[in-house]
């Protein structure tokens, strides 16, 4: 719970005061001319050359060593810290020395950012600096950074680590850590790994709904809006599938897009309500040259981020090396529980499951029973990057079925680390089987099945004017780039994941503050002994006490003639 604002804010308002009394803008407007930053000095400096003579930086200033006339400073830019000398007389060449006697030393804090102007040296000690001629103030910070310390053994005291605070103030945490950066300067470098690779082979970028008037192309719950307007009900996008598809029946051979999708489900250090994919659809294609595709695809994006095939992931070392292994579904699930399931029906899988202790509910029908076998039984057991090729027809309601096996599709997921990061087809085109697969799914909604598909009239348009064969691919960006930058959690890798409503600050009166603290001291008291220990007036206590209830943080416990007051 936070209660107005802390003795350290109120302090920096006041020293913000004294800075506009000075005549100093707290926030400039103008462009102030940057020419250089800290990598480019640390990297570029050579004292012999005598180079970097007029440099003008500016970061975040992270600590401050006063030393009477001349002190130290750090400052933080985008591309790591530099320290700053600063001597009183050569940042105040006049009489008046207000510059650093108060601004510099005073009113300047941690987490102020600021300009530096000045000349490249190399100290005593050796250490690469910029030594300051003129410093100006671009930003007052108003909060105080949580400051990270190390102390003379190398231990750290008061890191930010708490992931919550980290996730939620996601800006502080990329100041005080700045090595987070790292985890998303890969996560771009993977995308625009990616974007290269599929342009470069001729498939177009597009941009698809995200609003749909039906939500499809996967098996999940939707977000639901409404456009008043239109007066008509639209959910966030689950999948853009769909709509990539009609493209390729309008007479593209290829397209790609990577998309923002949303699902209304569980969130988990796997799962965020919004996640990010990329989807491909090529034409004339099918699901054996996609597992290529996405072979090669994935081996360059490791190469592009690692400069090599091999990733270490936590305790394994992962190799994205092509060829990669494939197993079909049923041979995955004999082959880690010994138990052949490709004949059994609905009734003999529910059997299996419960003997094989598998969370299952009546409302899953055969397929759903197969993916929770293979999902707690074989998919975490997967480490190294593995096809799983050729599911059952009920699992795939998108996909072709198989060529030569009956009652399976041609689909295939790539797992790795024990968590499936793409989905692939040979899409089905066939509009009449299409629709009685729509149908089928309808049916497991009504028997309770919340994630089946529903029935898209506008696509079976589509595909019956006519869609070549084709393969399709979704790729997931958060899941791969896990793996990438070696990521416990998916929160890692989303600069802003979805969080549960943070607690409002509390606003109180002086009155209900100290009867609020004497509570929290001392647990619940009788109406007399907290009145007693509050020491407040008669006025000043009625009015407290009925604050704190309105606030809803305090309750009456009456016991016969004894009334005491509880914290909620």
């Amino acid at each position: 719970m936070s209660i107005g604002l802390t003795e350290q804010e109120k302090v920096r308002r006041v020293t913000l005061k004294r800075l506009i009394d000075l005549g100093i803008n707290p926030y400039p407007a103008e462009l102030f001319p940057i020419n250089t930053n800290s990598k480019e000095i640390k990297e570029g400096y050579k004292e012999a050359e005598n180079n970097f003579q007029e440099v003008v930086v500016a970061g975040r200033f992270m600590s401050k060593r006063i030393m009477g006339k001349a002190s130290f400073a750090e400052i933080q830019d985008a591309y790591g810290k530099i320290q700053i000398y600063i001597n009183r007389d050569e940042i105040c060449t006049g009489e008046d020395k207000t510059m650093y006697n108060d601004v510099f030393k005073k009113y300047l804090d941690i987490g102020d950012i600021v300009g530096v102007k000045g000349k490249v040296f190399k100290t005593q000690v050796g250490e690469i600096s910029v030594h300051a001629t003129e410093l100006i103030l671009l930003t007052k910070s108003l909060r105080p950074l949580p400051i990270v310390k190390t102390d003379s053994d190398g231990k750290t005291h008061d890191a930010f680590t708490d992931p919550e605070q980290r996730y939620r103030q996601r800006y502080t945490d990329l100041i005080v850590n700045p090595h987070v950066k790292e985890a998303f300067i890969k996560r771009t470098k993977l995308t625009n790994s990616m974007r290269q690779f599929l342009n470069h082979k001729g498939y177009l970028e597009v941009e698809t709904p995200i609003l749909q008037p039906i939500y499809g192309g996967a098996a999940a719950r939707p977000f639901k809006t409404h456009h008043n307007t239109l007066d008509m009900t639209l959910y966030l996008r689950i999948a853009n599938e769909l709509y990539l598809k009609k493209l390729i029946v309008g007479g593209f051979d290829g397209v790609y897009e990577f998309a923002k999708d949303f699902r209304n489900e569980g969130m988990s250090r796997f799962h965020n309500p919004e996640f990010t994919q990329m989807e491909l659809y090529v034409a004339y294609k099918d699901y054996y040259w996609m597992m290529d595709l996405v072979e090669e695809m994935v081996e360059k994006i490791a190469l592009d981020i690692h400069g090599k095939t091999e990733v270490q992931v936590r305790k394994n070392t992962i190799n994205f090396q092509r060829p990669w292994k494939r197993y079909t579904m049923y041979e995955a699930i004999e082959h880690f529980t010994g138990v052949d399931i490709s004949e059994m029906n609905e009734a003999e899988l529910r059997i299996t499951a419960e003997k094989l202790e598998v969370p299952i509910d009546e409302t899953m029908g055969r397929g759903k029973l197969i993916d929770e076998i293979f999902g707690e039984k074989c998919e975490p057991l997967l480490i190294q990057p593995t096809f799983i090729t050729d599911y059952p027809v009920e699992m795939s309601p998108l996909a072709k079925k198989h060529r030569s096996k009956e009652g399976l599709v041609e689909r295939f997921e790539a797992v790795c680390n024990g968590k499936e990061i793409c989905n692939a087809f040979t899409e089905l085109n066939d509009p009449i089987d299409q629709r009685a697969r729509f149908e089928e799914q309808l049916e497991l909604g009504k028997r309770g099945d919340d994630e089946a598909m529903i029935l898209d009239e506008d696509f079976l348009r589509a595909i019956e004017i006519g869609m070549p064969p084709t393969s399709g691919l979704g790729i997931g960006i958060d899941r791969l780039a896990m793996i990438m930058t070696n990521s416990n959690s998916i929160q890692d890798v989303l600069f802003f994941p979805q969080m549960r409503p943070e607690k409002k600050a509390i606003e109180m009166s002086d009155s209900e503050k100290t009867i609020f603290e004497v509570l929290k001291k001392e647990g619940n008291l009788e109406i007399a002994d907290l009145k007693e220990k509050a020491g407040l007036s008669g006025k000043q206590w009625d009015k407290g006490l009925k604050g704190l209830t309105k606030l809803g943080l305090t309750k009456v416990e009456v016991n016969g003639d004894t009334k005491t007051i509880c914290l909620k």
